[in-house]
């Protein structure tokens, strides 16, 4: 605890020397154009990245920002249609007014760095965020699940069990290993334990969604080696907006007769901000070439309130929210012949406040606090009187607080973070003989940036303590769930500390070059169901068993990455590899277990492993309304097969890595419309692990086309997309029901929405 102890009095330190209280705070107001015509541009997204405040630009183009610190900022503004633009601004004892003219664009990744007076695209800076998705690319893509909405990224896939658990994979690596957040707060879940288990964050009414990896994502974790996935609702307010704002959609598709809807507004009430979003999605049986997938429905809704009272020393605020969902697992003959139902429900409540700073080292204190009330049953049919039967009740009550500083310009550091986090969860699992648990983890870390005139610094360390303890033995102590050495029905409490860190570098090589490198070092302590998990899990088809003696997982990361952008192309391309000291994951033994001789034991175990591969993306403008865009991604994974004395060296590959993919498109744009082709590669996946079958390869061809178009005071946009074009069958290597089922067939999802 040393280290702990150390950071708790350096950050007392800093804040004695701080002036708290009633802090001068400054706006930035001013109007959007199109550069081409001069017209102003309405429902334009205006972001200040460092402190988090976003704006909308009114019908006549009007934005206003309030309650930012001086110091210095960067500014992002995008709107569908047009070239995102950044650029640095400085507020110093002064509002700021400023003119922002935004240039049409066909590019959607296409982004430009606004440098003093002159509009040059430079090198991508390597920002908190390694990745944005907003605006038509969002709309474009949008799925039924976050998962889904990732898939088209490079280096993304979706470890999926039906239509609605579904889980991003990125370069190989999910489940604990990638953080879900929604606005910078963990999901609450148990997404991450099984393939049966849904993410219980809803992307339908997200403004953007952001991807971090490095030393950014130390602020949230030491255990994302694979990235954070942070979705933006900014459900309480941290600005007052100027008037009513919001979006409204509608969205149905073929392959399940789904629908859904979604409202969401922000509106101000004197000094308080109100945010509301309600959302519903409803979907039967999948289709496919080999018929309908038999209990694959989903009926989901994910509503919440938020209110923020904005005052001149920062904000103050809280939000509720629901998450209900009732789906189903497909039926398999080597789990439940018919099929489990989920019925689950999660309620959270969130509280979060800003407090200025004036004349200290930190410009802003940042609070929040969060609890979430999850509870996940598992049917399996109904008894003899009509009543469900559950098999198994998943029960998760999980509390986060968070303090984070922001400090001003120091020496040569520009931007900088430190701050607490703290996790208690309090974690029951009934029907199965998985005792009652809880797991304590408290963590601190310091981020800090610097820029030596084209070089750009990050660095990021953390500290982290986690304590797992349990009081009861398993349901099945008497005989145990035995394999090789492990006996898990010896329970122990379990406690790990440890440090990580990691350090980036990006170059400007100028002329659209630029070149850059990240190194991470990644802590995980085992998970409550890694320790301690004991019994049947039949949505999974699995006898699951933990290992109370399992040691923590840590890895080494490393990338490298270069980048071109100039106006008429963006292409990036990186090579990356993952070795691990202990790679923790459930082994199927392929052994029938005692105690239900229809299930496969499936043992959490640690072994050596690494995971590396190359990912490369590029879009290209062929003409004023012509752009084609591709990528290729490929992740190998292998273990080390090494027995313990020695002897018989050698690796296996691991399981569920996902195959060579490459992705490549054409669209057409012009005047609000657009229209295109989609074509998406998959190799055979013959590297399989053990007791794991392999895949075939596909090739699949999507459509799609959207347009937008002003009214008086709203914006319509209109999205098509027709997937699996042809009706292929095709099997996805990351499925759990892909030796029964392949993926869907024909799919045909138009979205409208409202901005207002």
């Amino acid at each position: 605890m040393k280290y702990f102890s150390i950071l708790t009095a350096l950050f007392l330190m800093m804040i004695s020397g701080s002036s708290m209280g009633q802090s001068s705070s400054y706006s930035i107001s001013g109007n959007i154009y199109d550069k081409e015509t001069n017209e102003s541009i309405p429902f334009a997204y205006i972001h200040l990245e460092e402190l988090n405040r976003t704006a909308v630009s009114t019908i006549d183009g009007e934005f206003e920002i309030k309650n930012i610190p001086s110091g210095t900022y960067t500014l992002t503004a995008h709107r569908i249609g047009y070239r995102t633009q950044s650029q640095k601004i400085e507020i110093s004892n002064n509002n700021l007014e400023l003119d922002i003219k935004l240039n049409v664009s066909v590019l959607s990744s296409e982004a430009i760095e606004v440098v003093g007076e002159a509009e040059d695209l430079t090198g991508s800076g390597l920002e908190h965020a390694s990745k944005k998705i907003f605006g038509s690319d969002l709309r474009r893509n949008l799925g039924s699940t976050l998962s889904e909405t990732l898939t088209s990224l490079p280096g993304f896939d979706q470890r999926s069990n039906g239509a609605a658990p579904g889980r991003p994979v990125i370069r190989g690596l999910g489940d604990e290993r990638v953080m879900i957040l929604q606005d910078g707060i963990s999901s609450g879940d148990v997404s991450a334990q099984s393939s049966d288990h849904s993410v219980t964050i809803d992307p339908v009414s997200a403004t953007e969604i952001e991807i971090a990896r490095g030393p950014a994502a130390l602020a949230y974790g030491s255990n994302a080696i694979g990235g954070v996935i942070n979705v933006v609702k900014n459900q309480v307010q941290t600005t007052l907006p100027s008037q009513l704002t919001g979006t409204l959609s509608l969205n149905g598709q073929t392959v399940n007769s789904g629908l859904s809807s979604a409202i969401n507004i922000s509106f101000p009430v004197k000094s308080f901000a109100i945010q509301a979003d309600i959302n519903g999605r409803y979907g039967l049986n999948t289709d496919t070439p080999r018929g309908e997938i038999r209990n694959t429905f989903y009926e989901t809704t994910n509503d919440a309130i938020g209110v923020s009272w904005i005052r001149p020393w920062g904000y103050a605020g809280a939000s509720t929210s629901i998450y209900f969902s009732n789906y189903g697992i497909p039926p398999d003959p080597n789990g439940h012949p018919d099929g489990v139902d989920i019925e689950l429900r999660k309620y959270q409540y969130d509280a979060r406040s800003e407090i200025l700073i004036k004349n200290g080292f930190f410009k802003v204190i940042e609070i929040d606090a969060s609890f979430k009330d999850y509870n996940h049953k598992e049917i399996e049919g109904k008894s003899s009187n009509g009543n469900p039967v559950i098999g198994t009740e998943f029960d998760l009550l999980t509390t986060n607080i968070n303090i984070r500083a922001k400090h001003n310009k120091f020496g040569l550091l520009n931007n900088g973070s430190f701050g607490f986090s703290s996790e208690i969860e309090d974690y029951v699992v009934d029907g199965a003989g998985t005792p009652p648990s809880n797991n304590f983890k408290i963590g601190a870390y310091i981020i800090e940036e610097s820029d030596l005139g084209p070089l750009h610094l990050e660095a990021g360390a953390r500290f982290d303590y986690s304590l797992a303890t349990t009081e009861e033995r398993g349901l099945f102590y008497g005989i145990g769930a035995r394999n090789g050495s492990i006996d898990s029905t010896f329970y122990k409490d379990r406690d790990f500390s440890a440090l990580s860190g990691s350090v980036s570098a990006i170059y400007d090589l100028g002329k659209g070059f630029s070149v850059g490198s990240t190194i991470l070092r990644s802590f995980r302590a085992p998970s409550l169901e890694e320790l301690y998990s004991e019994g049947p899990h039949l949505a999974s088809y699995s006898f699951e068993i933990g290992n109370p003696d399992l040691d923590p997982e840590r890895a080494w990361a490393k990338e490298i990455f270069v980048g071109y952008q100039n106006r008429i192309v963006n292409a990036n391309a990186a090579v990356f590899h993952n070795g691990f000291d202990n790679y923790l994951y459930a082994r199927n033994t392929g052994q029938a277990n005692i105690q239900r001789a229809d299930l496969l034991n499936y043992q959490f175990i640690g072994t050596s492993a690494e995971l590396y591969g190359f990912e490369t993306s590029a879009e290209v403008q062929l003409s004023e309304t012509l752009v084609t865009d591709f990528s290729v991604s490929y992740t190998i994974g292998q273990q080390d097969t090494t027995d313990e004395n020695g002897s018989n060296k050698g690796t296996r590959p691991l399981p569920q890595i996902p195959p060579f993919k490459a992705k490549a498109s054409v669209k057409y744009s012009k005047d609000g419309f657009e229209i295109g082709t989609r074509f998406k590669y998959a190799a055979k996946q013959d590297r399989t692990g053990e007791f794991e079958n392999p895949t075939d390869s596909y090739f699949l061809t999507d459509l799609f086309a959207q347009y937008r178009f002003n009214t008086k005071k709203l914006l319509h946009t209109l999205s098509l997309n027709v997937n699996n074009l042809l009706y292929k069958e095709y099997y996805n290597h990351l499925s759990r029901i892909k030796d029964l089922r392949p993926q869907p067939g024909r799919n045909i999802t138009i979205l409208y929405r409202i901005y207002f």
